[in-house]
């Protein structure tokens, strides 16, 4: 199950950022993940909870904005936006995509105190 990993470098970059930007508690975590991410959500809501258990994000709430997943359709010439990484291009039909963007997982913002 590697949303453990993700939830334990989550708590380092929380913790880093508490470091630089001088709080000590964080209560809410929103994030933003790509559609093609590849990770479970209900896993990383456990994870989160098992990793920040006694930590300075003990108790807070994690928000998990999916972000759309997208591919470069070579026989339209568009970026278009793709539900299922296999699905044909919705534009024209096409089946030469290359996926473009739905990968990433970043933190949007934290609230903190």
């Amino acid at each position: 199950m590697h949303e453990m990993a993700v939830c334990e470098s989550l708590l380092s970059a929380m913790e880093e950022a508490a470091k630089a930007q001088n709080f000590s508690r964080v209560t809410r975590v929103r994030l933003a993940i790509g559609r093609f991410a590849g990770i479970e959500v209900e896993a990383l809501r456990f994870g989160f909870d098992v990793v920040t258990k006694g930590s300075l994000a003990d108790g807070a709430e994690l928000v998990v904005l999916e972000e759309e997943g997208t591919a470069w359709c070579f026989d339209c010439s568009d970026t278009v936006p793709l539900a299922h990484r296999l699905a044909p291009c919705p534009k024209c039909g096409g089946e030469r995509l290359v996926p473009n963007g739905g990968t990433e997982m970043k933190i949007k913002d934290l609230e903190v105190m």
